[in-house]
């Protein structure tokens, strides 16, 4: 994901679960990054396989949100591994 502007205001769409949580809604983000890492470290894991970002117009689906996150380029820390 080469040239990507994490610094870019983002929209997060998280899929539909029949559980719906709370955390599950759509939201705005200042910074793609911050929605990359709410999308990956907040939000509930079973929601990101249908849940999309949109940035500059483009549309992220749930695997590239995973791609974004693992990117030597992405800004902030990652939370530590369990």
């Amino acid at each position: 994901m080469s040239g990507f502007d994490y610094s870019a205001a983002a929209e997060l769409y998280p899929s539909k679960g029949r559980n719906e949580s709370p955390k599950a809604r759509y939201r705005r983000f200042a910074t793609a990054a911050e929605a990359v890492q709410y999308a990956v470290e907040e939000m509930p894991q079973a929601l990101l396989r249908g849940s999309f970002l949109e940035v500059d117009e483009q549309r992220f689906d749930g695997a590239q949100i995973l791609d974004l996150y693992s990117a030597e380029t992405y800004p902030l820390v990652r939370a530590a591994a369990d």
